[in-house]
């Protein structure tokens, strides 16, 4: 499978596993000593097991937010690698305030499979919506 029908299926499917916390056809889609550059205080994540944790927390609400959306804008692919423009949307739950927020990833392939992911957002824009920075 190319790296942009891997990118454009995990997408699919995040929806599904974001509202029933069922992942495991997506899981299938990431490759078991996967990299997660998340950057920030996190620092970089590896292995299947810290991706299912991530999709776990979310599925909680331990993240804070709900109602979380990712529209994809545009997508380049060249080779084993897909980047995405995304518009993300989703709700805090403890303000009930909303945020709608541009962000990018990278996704890299092998063999069918997520190796290694990059992801930034417009945190500060995020921030504002929220109110966090009053």
């Amino acid at each position: 499978m190319r790296a942009g029908d891997v990118h454009r299926r995990i997408l699919e499917l995040y929806p599904e596993v974001l509202a029933t916390g069922r992942m495991d056809e997506a899981l299938d889609l990431i490759d078991p000593d996967v990299i997660d550059h998340r950057g920030g205080t996190d620092g970089d994540h590896h292995g299947l097991a810290a991706w299912r944790q991530k999709w776990e927390r979310a599925v909680s609400g331990e993240t804070g937010f709900h109602d979380v959306s990712v529209t994809v804008e545009q997508n380049v692919c060249d080779g084993d690698l897909s980047a995405n423009v995304y518009l993300s949307r989703g709700t805090h739950t403890a303000s009930g305030r909303r945020y709608e927020v541009r962000g990018m990833d990278l996704i890299r392939v092998r063999d069918g499979r997520i190796v290694e992911h990059w992801a930034v957002r417009d945190a500060v824009a995020m921030r504002h919506q929220l109110g966090f920075d009053q």
